[in-house]
This record gives C-alpha cells, sequence and structure tokens, in this order.
C-alpha cells in the first residue's frame, strides 16, 4: 500500500482559494525522484513536468501510454460530515502501457492542472510506492490509481 504525503502548502492552498476540488482538473504524474513535502508548484512548461521548489522531481517521460502531464483524476464529490473532516472522493484511473514500458517510477504526485499559470500548477500530495514498477504491455501490466479503497477517497482534509 502506498503512503500519501500532503504537501506543506496545500492546507494554506486551500484556504486562499488555490483549488477547486469540485471543478478543476486534477492529474497525477510519476516520478522516480523523491518529491518534498517542501515542494509548492508543477512547472508543465519543461520538457518533463517537473514538482519544484525544493526537489526539482522530474516526471518520467512520455511513453507507451503514458502522456506528458500523467492521468487526469475523476473527482466525483466533495464533502464534509460536519465534524471538520472533508472528503474527497474520486474514481479508479486504469492505465495500459502500449507497445513497451513507462517507467520506471516509485512515486506519484498529485496536482491541480486548471490553478496557477502552466509554470506554477499548485501540488496537493504524493504517494510513495515504496519501490519502483516499470509497467509492460509484454507482460499485460496495467497501472491503476487506486481509489476504491474506504470508499473511493482520493484524501481526506482535518
Amino acid at each position: 500500500m502506498a503512503t500519501f504525503t500532503k504537501f506543506n502548502c496545500f492546507t494554506t492552498d486551500i484556504l486562499i482559494k488555490k483549488h477547486n476540488l469540485s471543478s478543476d482538473t486534477i492529474k497525477v504524474l510519476l516520478t522516480n525522484a523523491a518529491p518534498s513535502a517542501a515542494d509548492t508548484v508543477v512547472d508543465t512548461t519543461t520538457g518533463t513536468c517537473t514538482v519544484k521548489s525544493t526537489s526539482n522531481a522530474a516526471e518520467i517521460a512520455a511513453q507507451n501510454g503514458y502522456a506528458k502531464g500523467g492521468f487526469a483524476v475523476t473527482i466525483v464529490s466533495v464533502s464534509d460530515a460536519g465534524s471538520g473532516v472533508a472528503t474527497v472522493v474520486g474514481t479508479d484511473t486504469a492505465n495500459n502501457p502500449s507497445g513497451g514500458t513507462f517507467g520506471p517510477f516509485q512515486w506519484a504526485v498529485m496536482y491541480n492542472d486548471t490553478a496557477g499559470t502552466t509554470s506554477t500548477r499548485p501540488v496537493i500530495g504524493f504517494w510513495n510506492r515504496g519501490s519502483a514498477i516499470t509497467p509492460d504491455s509484454a507482460n499485460g501490466d496495467t497501472f491503476t490509481l487506486n481509489f476504491t479503497d474506504a470508499s473511493n477517497i482520493v484524501l481526506t482534509i482535518t
């Protein structure tokens, strides 16, 4: 199971209205370089997207079914149970390599592809798989952004 880490700036970014998780385009890019919780933006103007401010973690190359900028996340709902805990729910996204492999990657970085400028897309959080993988179409591999655990929860904000 991958461990999710919220970027330090995310809470403040919510308070100053950088994100509208109900309507903005949310994406997940893949990297084999460790992002830092102190990172603040994704730069989509570079050859491969770069998670910036501290780590400068570069996205994996676009190839064989993986597109620059990563995968779009479908947000189903954003809700608050009235207890001060908000829940963001999404649907699973399966991504099949075609004609080879993509990767390797160990981290998946969630960011807002609507807010900011193309060089300052605000970050949300990242998952660490614990080790690198390289999905391969020859093996029939599928990489799934799995949000079905605990009722499709993408993240919980407290």
